[in-house]
């Protein structure tokens, strides 16, 4: 179970582009981990947003890292990122990752602090998250 303040669970997913990727790539950085799919309206919503937060705030110690939900998807993620122009990492779910972070709806965006404890998840996508998302994510560039 995911609570705030625990630390983030493990991660070992493969991105797309065939990186393997653990929390220990993220360390010493705010993570922000967005779970999706491609054919999820308020997902399709939210990447714009986390393409920005990750021009602005990338150089700072911001890092994003999407992982989609759609089962045996790889080639159209592949294309749906290049499509998306998404430029940050975006790894396949797998059965461990959606039971250890409890995902049962998407999006659902994780804020994981510099030192790998989750300070705040959001279910869903809107205005007010959008600009709860960035006012965390300030905070916790400063600390």
């Amino acid at each position: 179970m995911v609570s705030k303040g625990a630390y983030a669970p493990p991660l070992n997913l493969w991105s797309t582009s065939g990186q393997n990727i653990t929390l220990s790539n993220y360390k010493g950085y705010v993570l922000l981990i967005d779970f999706f799919g491609m054919n999820c309206a308020p997902c399709r919503l939210s990447i714009p947003h986390l393409i920005e937060l990750n021009k602005r705030y990338n150089k700072q110690g911001l890092q994003i890292l999407g992982v989609n939900l759609d089962e045996g998807a790889d080639k159209a993620v592949k294309a749906y990122v290049e499509e998306k122009k998404i430029n940050y990492p975006v790894a396949m779910a797998n059965e461990d990752i959606v039971s250890d972070y409890a995902i049962r709806s998407i999006p659902k965006l994780f804020i994981i602090n510099k030192k790998g404890q989750i300070i705040e998840w959001y279910q869903g996508y809107n205005d007010e998250i959008e600009k709860s998302v960035e006012t965390l994510i300030k905070k916790l560039l400063a600390e």
